[in-house]
């Protein structure tokens, strides 16, 4: 069994100082072996259907994902990605990791009761916290 917690994580901003400093922080706590980024969400989507056509249909298992993104931002990402034919959707856990606190955006998020909220900076105690959280309890983590 491999030591690491997550098959892959997927980082998608299009910050890439903020994917860069995400990248170092999931390395050193040793979530995985495989870290890729993406700088919007059309470009993530490429990303998990080709990693879902090598991987059985398993998708990363943990998505750090920014609201504000040109292209395709947060929420359009997540509307195309319930259409994807995934095994694994039970243990994908995604984060929306960002700066808005704009009410309709928190609103949105909490909809969803599978999906996690941090406001940006993202640190070891935020991550942490959300990650051992229950989906439904892990919001607004500031």
């Amino acid at each position: 069994m491999s030591p690491y917690q997550y098959n892959c994580v997927l980082l998608v901003d299009d910050d890439g100082v903020t994917n860069f400093i995400n990248h170092r922080l999931i390395k050193k706590l040793n979530l995985t072996d495989c870290i890729q980024s993406a700088i919007n969400g059309n470009e993530a989507l490429r990303y998990i259907k080709d990693f879902i056509s090598k991987n059985d249909q398993n998708c990363p298992e943990l998505i750090l994902l920014d609201i504000n993104m040109p292209v395709l931002d947060g929420f359009e990402f997540l509307d195309e990605f319930q259409k994807l034919n995934i095994n694994n959707r039970d243990r994908v856990k995604i984060i929306m990791l960002t700066t808005s606190t704009h009410q309709k955006d928190v609103l949105k998020i909490a909809k969803d009761t599978k999906i996690g909220y941090i406001n940006k900076p993202l640190t070891e105690e935020k991550l942490k916290e959300c990650l051992n959280a229950p989906a439904q309890e892990a919001r607004g983590m500031a």
